[in-house]
C-alpha cells in the first residue's frame, strides 16, 4: 500500500528552545521509503539521533521565534496483516532481552495494577487469542473522544472513564497485555484512515518471537501503518518535546493513498 503524506507543525518559541522532533518515518522492514523530505525555518545546531531501540530518528536542534516544520514523504508498506489466531506466546522466562524490557510497567502504562482485571476478564485464553479478545474488548467498550484525555492521561484513568483518543486506545492495550505476560510496546506512525487526522498511536505485541500490531481503535490495520517510531509508551514517541516554552500556532497532518 502506497501512502503520501504531509505533515505541517508552526510553534512560536519566546526564548532560545531546544527541541527533539520525531515526525520522520523509519527506515525499516515492512516500508519502503521511496522519497522523504524535513525542512524547517532557521534553526540552529541541527542534528540527528537514533531513536529507540535504534528504530527512526530524532530531530535535534534549538529553536527561537516563530518555527514551522514540514515533512513530505511517499511510502510503500509492504508488511502483512497478521493472524492472530495463530500466533503464540513465549513464557516470560525464555524471552529475548529486547522482549523483555517490554514486560514491564512505565509511565502511562501500570500493567501491574490490572493483572488480577485480565486475569478475570481474559480466562482461558493465550497468545494470539487472548490479544484478539483484549484488542476487541477495548474497541467496544471504549469511546474514541479527542476531548476526554490530556497527555498526560494513564492508561488506569482511561480505563475508568472508558474514553480517549488512539494513545489512549494502545496504553490500555499495551497495559492489558503486559499484566498477561507479552511485552508490548508503543508503535507512533502514519495511516490513511484516521479520524480525525493526526499521528497515530498503536500497540505491538511480541508473539511467536516477532512484534505485530494491534490497532484497538479499528482506524488502521498493519498493512497501512507507516512507522516513525517505537518506545515504551507515548513519553518514548512524542512527535515534538520542547525543553522551555512553547506555543502551538498550527499542526495538520494528512496521509492519502496514491
Amino acid at each position: 500500500m502506497e501512502l503520501n503524506i504531509q505533515t505541517h507543525l508552526s510553534y512560536d518559541f519566546a526564548q532560545p528552545t531546544d527541541v527533539i522532533l520525531q515526525i520522520e518515518l523509519a527506515r525499516i522492514a515492512g516500508q519502503d521509503i521511496e522519497e522523504d523530505a524535513l525542512f524547517t525555518t532557521p534553526v540552529k545546531d541541527f542534528s540527528r539521533i537514533p531513536g529507540e531501540h535504534a528504530i527512526g530518528a530524532r530531530a535535534r536542534m534549538q529553536a527561537e521565534g516563530l518555527v514551522d516544520i514540514t515533512y513530505r514523504a511517499k511510502v510503500d508498506v509492504t508488511r502483512p496483516d497478521p493472524d492472530l489466531a495463530v500466533l503464540t506466546a513465549g513464557v516470560p522466562r525464555g524471552l529475548t532481552a529486547e522482549a523483555t524490557s517490554f514486560l514491564m510497567p512505565s509511565r502511562y502504562c501500570p500493567s501491574d495494577e490490572f493483572q488480577a482485571f485480565v486475569y478475570a476478564e481474559f480466562q482461558g485464553l493465550a497468545g494470539g487469542p487472548l490479544i484478539a479478545a483484549m484488542r476487541d474488548w477495548i474497541e467496544e467498550n471504549f469511546t474514541y473522544d479527542s476531548g476526554a484525555s490530556t497527555a498526560s492521561t494513564t492508561a488506569r484513568e482511561s480505563f475508568v472513564q472508558r474514553q480517549g483518543v488512539c494513545r489512549d486506545y494502545a496504553h490500555v492495550m499495551i497495559t492489558f497485555a503486559r499484566a498477561a505476560g507479552i511485552p508490548a510496546r508503543m508503535a507512533s506512525g502514519y495511516a490513511p484512515d484516521v479520524d480525525p487526522p493526526d499521528f497515530h498511536a498503536v500497540a505491538e505485541v511480541w508473539l511467536s518471537d516477532a512484534w505485530h500490531f494491534v490497532d484497538a481503535t479499528g482506524m488502521a490495520k498493519a498493512s497501512e501503518i507507516a512507522v516513525i517510531g517505537v518506545g515504551r509508551d507515548a513519553a518514548d514517541v512524542s512527535f515534538l518535546a520542547s525543553f522551555g516554552l512553547a506555543e502551538l500556532n498550527a499542526q495538520s497532518v494528512k496521509v492519502t493513498l496514491s
